[in-house]
């Protein structure tokens, strides 16, 4: 990059020297990109503009400018937004452009804001959570068939399925804990993006997403998901 203008947000940050930050962004032009900012990170959440140069895995940023007012989340919206910017962090690649992945994110950020005025709080942040790690998961390369098994086999509604990352939804004798239905699996296949889900597909997706992210991830939990339990276990 030669002095290329990007437009994101900031996901991440860490001290580096006396004066400077390595410093994670969320791009619309080359999704998560690297960099050394010379000057007081901005705040997250916040749409900004900045200027890129560099070879290296580490740009130089400069001429930082935030665009708009400050987005404060509070609740589980706070670790909500945590949570987005550590997979982003994790999952995403270097410089690889997700534009669907980077729409839905600024679409989920606008949401979280208003989480607390709705009427179904709880239910409204499961939406909000499963419709971006929906775009996610499939820009990184995995996008699910719903209508049929590691077999190659239509997915049967009375069947149980046992779901495996490389393989898919593999037909198992015996329902358990971490098998879904066939009927569930099926109820995706009526999904129209950009929709809210229905309470079937709700739950198999936060059963779903939840073990693909964490077969993603490896063997490092993510920190948000810690201190969200933490933040709840105090509560009750």
């Amino acid at each position: 990059m030669r002095n290329e203008i990007l437009h994101g947000y900031l996901i991440h940050h860490r001290k580096y020297r006396e004066r400077s930050h390595i410093v994670h962004l969320f791009t619309q032009e080359h999704g998560r990109v690297d960099g050394i900012l010379r000057q007081t990170p901005p705040p997250q959440y916040q749409p900004i503009c900045l200027q890129a140069s560099g070879k290296s895995d580490l740009k130089n940023f400069t001429k930082l400018e935030i665009i708009n007012q400050p987005i404060f989340f509070f609740g589980d919206a706070f670790f909500s937004g945590f949570y987005l910017n550590e997979i982003l962090l994790r999952l995403c690649p270097p410089e690889v452009e997700m534009p669907q992945t980077f729409a839905q994110y600024a679409e989920t950020l606008h949401h979280l804001q208003s989480l607390a005025s709705h009427v179904s709080p709880d239910v409204e942040l499961r939406q909000i959570l499963r419709r971006f790690e929906h775009e996610l998961l499939e820009e990184l390369g995995y996008p699910l068939d719903f209508t049929v098994d590691s077999n190659q086999e239509p997915i049967m509604a009375l069947q149980n399925y046992q779901f495996q990352l490389n393989d898919g939804f593999m037909p198992v004798i015996q329902a358990s804990r971490v098998s879904m239905t066939g009927q569930q699996v099926l109820s995706m296949s009526e999904y129209e993006k950009g929709m809210d889900f229905s309470p079937e597909q709700l739950q198999l997706l936060t059963k779903l997403y939840r073990q693909m992210i964490t077969s993603l991830l490896g063997e490092r939990s993510l920190k948000s998901r810690q201190l969200w339990v933490q933040n709840s276990q105090s509560k009750s």
